[in-house]
C-alpha cells in the first residue's frame, strides 16, 4: 500500500489554506470526488461536509509538525498567504509558510505532487512596485520571465521547487486573476464585495459607482471563477501533462467593465454610474458604513451582520484600480487537455444566487 493512500485504496489530499475562498472550494471538490481530503488552517472556522479540519499555524514548525503527523497526502495544494506592510515581510512570512509546510511532510514521504496558488502579480510585481518596470504585453504568457523586483510569489515557487528537487515530488503554479468565488467567512471576493455594495447602495438610494480606473473601465480584462480554478488544481494534480509546469487559469472569456457593471446593476435593481473623471475607491466611501449593513441583516435575517466579514473594499478596490490592461492567455492549459471554461456572466450571478441561499446577502 502507498503511504499517500488508505486502506481502501482512497487517494488522500491536504488543502492550506482550507478556510480561504479558493481554499474551501478545492476542499469541497476533492471531497465529492471521494478524497479523503484535509484541511489545514490556524482557525478551523469553517466546516466543510468530507473534509477534516486540521488546524496548525503555518509559522509555528513545531506546530505543523504534530498536526501533520498522521495526514500523509499524496496531493498538497497550497492556498494560503498572509499580506504584510512591505515585499520584504511578505516574502519572509509567506515563504515560510510554504517551507514549514513542505518540512513537516517531509517524512512520511507521501507527497506525489504539490499545486500552488499565486496570481497576476507574477507578472505585474508586488503591491510595492504594481504594474512598473518591463511589463510583458497582453494576454500575459507563463514563459515572461519574472520581473526584476523582490517577490513573495517567486519566494514561494522556490520553495515548492527546492522541496521538490529533495523529495522528489511534482509540482504545478496556477496563476489566477481576480478571483469569483462562494465562500463563508473570507472576504477576499469581489463577487461578495460587489454584492452587498451594490446592496449597501439600493438601501441608501445611492448610485452604483465603478470605483476603479478609466483603464479597467474601457479596457478587455478576464477574471477566474473559483470553482474553474478548483478543477484545475485537481486536474493539475491528477495528470502527468500538467507536472511541473506553470498554468494561469482565467475563465476563457474576456469583457469590459463598462459592458458587465450595468447588467450587476440592473440585477440588483439600482442605478449606475460609470468612470467619471476620477477614481472613486469604495474604501474611503463605505467607511462607516457598519451599521447600515446591520440594519439590512437584521431586516432580512441573514446570519452574518458584521460588514467587516464580508466586504473587502481595499481589495477590490486595487483589482479595478488598475491602470493598465490586465489579461491572461490560456493557449498553454488548453494545450496540456484542461478545456474547461466559465462565461463570466454567469459566473457572477451563480455566486450571488449561493450567497443569497446561504443567507449572506439578501
Amino acid at each position: 500500500m502507498s503511504p499517500s493512500t488508505t486502506s481502501s485504496g482512497t487517494h488522500r489530499a491536504l488543502v492550506v489554506g482550507s478556510t480561504g475562498i479558493v481554499g474551501q472550494t478545492v476542499g469541497r471538490q476533492f471531497a465529492e470526488q471521494g478524497w479523503e481530503t484535509f484541511g489545514l488552517s490556524r482557525s478551523a472556522s469553517v466546516d466543510i461536509p468530507g473534509v477534516t479540519n486540521v488546524t496548525g499555524d503555518l509559522l509555528d514548525p513545531e506546530s505543523l509538525s504534530a498536526a501533520l503527523a498522521d495526514v500523509n497526502p499524496e496531493v498538497v495544494v497550497i492556498t494560503a498567504w498572509m499580506r504584510n506592510d512591505t515585499e520584504a515581510e511578505n516574502i519572509r512570512v509567506n515563504s515560510a509558510t510554504v517551507r514549514n509546510v513542505l518540512a513537516a511532510l517531509e517524512p512520511s514521504g507521501s507527497v506525489r505532487h504539490v499545486a500552488l496558488l499565486t496570481g497576476l502579480k507574477h507578472y505585474l510585481g508586488p503591491f510595492e512596485s504594481y504594474g512598473t518596470g518591463v511589463m510583458a504585453d497582453t494576454p500575459f504568457h507563463e514563459s515572461e520571465p519574472r520581473l526584476d523586483f523582490p517577490n513573495f510569489y517567486y519566494a514561494q515557487e522556490d520553495e515548492v521547487f527546492a522541496s521538490a528537487e529533495r523529495n522528489g515530488f511534482t509540482w504545478s503554479v496556477h496563476r489566477a486573476h481576480t478571483i469569483f468565488g462562494f465562500a463563508t467567512g473570507n472576504a477576499m471576493n469581489m463577487a461578495l464585495t460587489l454584492s452587498v455594495y451594490a446592496t449597501l447602495c439600493k438601501k441608501l438610494g445611492q448610485p452604483f459607482i465603478f470605483p476603479g480606473s478609466e483603464e479597467q473601465w474601457n479596457f478587455v480584462t478576464d477574471v477566474t471563477d473559483a470553482d474553474l480554478l478548483g478543477e484545475q488544481l485537481i486536474w493539475a494534480s491528477t495528470h502527468t501533462e500538467a507536472e511541473n509546469e506553470p498554468f494561469n487559469i482565467a475563465n476563457g472569456d474576456v469583457f469590459r467593465w463598462r459592458w458587465l457593471w450595468p447588467q450587476i446593476a440592473m440585477h440588483f435593481g439600482v442605478e449606475w454610474e460609470g468612470f467619471e473623471g476620477e477614481m472613486r475607491p469604495l474604501e474611503s466611501r463605505m467607511a462607516g458604513m457598519d451599521q447600515a449593513w446591520a440594519e439590512i441583516a437584521a431586516e432580512h435575517g441573514l446570519v452574518e451582520s458584521d460588514l467587516g466579514r464580508l466586504a473587502s473594499w481595499w481589495h477590490t478596490d486595487g483589482d479595478l484600480g488598475r491602470t493598465i490592461e490586465c489579461l491572461t492567455d490560456m493557449t498553454k492549459s488548453r494545450e496540456a487537455g484542461f478545456l474547461n471554461f466559465r462565461s463570466t456572466p454567469a459566473s457572477f450571478f451563480d455566486k450571488v444566487e449561493r450567497y443569497r441561499e446561504a443567507r449572506i446577502i439578501p
